[in-house]
């Protein structure tokens, strides 16, 4: 992998940190995000400006993905925030950064594709489970049900679910887009124009879960009066990450270094959460955050 990649997934991992740590910051809030994704379609609008013609040939199939991958990714935004709002971002971000994995290579494993999962991925896969239950423990001997069974945790998982689900999605209408010879459009503009309309879908399936509450209507009115320049930072930081990885694959001979590398924001998001929001730091959680390090290090590259 080239110094080039790795500088950008560097700064990826620091800007996907980053916009997680405004979100928890921020009274952590579904509206917080609604306003935070809204605000990243526009900054993919030059990409509809360049090729949006293309959306012309867009086959049925992808439309139909995109609606489905909005409802996943508004799940994905609604839980992250609400489990912000009862939990410490050290734990939680670990658990939703790290458990779509498990929930991916489960899904490929149940639908026969063992070809594709190897010995060091289901290594990984059990190096991940074990660091998420020492994530929520303040003592080594404290395993406990309840640890686990706290809001917190339950929406991260929620939210962990949300991110498989997108994610599978995602592959499937993406490579139905590189197929499809109508579109017209090298890989890189082909995405960037997908993202928009999935950001679009996603801020209309959250929007409509922000709006149909009183509570939703009342954060969201507070959020554009008192929060939205930290919102519209978050969407900025969504949407440059997600486009710095794009360019990265253009860096790299394997696709697998990059995903094993996108994984260094755990350790920097678990590091801000106790350090900047001085979030409790016992020896468990240390250690779970260094095992699911390495457990995702060993699927990325397995």
């Amino acid at each position: 992998m080239s110094l080039a990649a790795i500088l950008l997934l560097i700064v990826s991992a620091f800007l996907h940190a980053g916009w997680n740590l405004l979100s928890k910051r921020n009274n952590p809030s579904p509206s917080f995000l609604l306003v935070a994704n809204a605000f990243g379609c526009l900054i993919l609008l030059p990409a509809v400006c360049l090729w949006g013609k293309a959306y012309l040939f867009f086959p049925l199939r992808v439309w139909i993905l995109v609606m489905l991958t909005g409802v996943c990714m508004a799940v994905y935004y609604a839980a992250l925030a609400l489990a912000y709002r009862e939990g410490d971002m050290s734990i939680v971000y670990p658990l939703a950064r790290s458990s779509p994995l498990i929930v991916v290579t489960v899904t490929a494993l149940l639908l026969g594709r063992k070809s594709e999962v190897g010995n060091a991925c289901i290594a990984g896969i059990v190096l991940i489970v074990g660091g998420c239950f020492l994530l929520p423990m303040n003592r080594f001997r404290d395993l406990r049900l309840r640890n686990y069974t706290n809001a917190a945790c339950l929406f991260a998982l929620l939210a962990a679910f949300g991110t498989a689900g997108y994610s599978m999605l995602d592959d499937t209408a993406l490579r139905c887009l590189r197929a499809s010879s109508d579109v017209g459009l090298k890989t890189v503009p082909a995405t960037m124009l997908y993202s928009f309309v999935e950001a679009l879908s996603a801020s209309l399936w959250l929007g409509g879960f922000v709006l149909g509450s009183r509570r939703g209507r009342r954060e969201l009115g507070a959020v554009w009066r008192h929060q939205r320049s930290s919102a519209f930072l978050a969407g900025a930081g969504i949407y440059v990450t997600y486009t710095i990885v794009l360019v990265s694959l253009a860096f790299v001979r394997n696709v697998s270094y990059v995903v094993a590398f996108r994984q260094l924001s755990i350790p920097i998001g678990a590091v801000l959460g106790m350090l900047l929001l001085k979030e409790p730091r016992p020896a468990p959680k240390i250690a779970g955050i260094a095992v699911l390090f390495v457990g995702l290090l060993m699927v990325g590259l397995g």
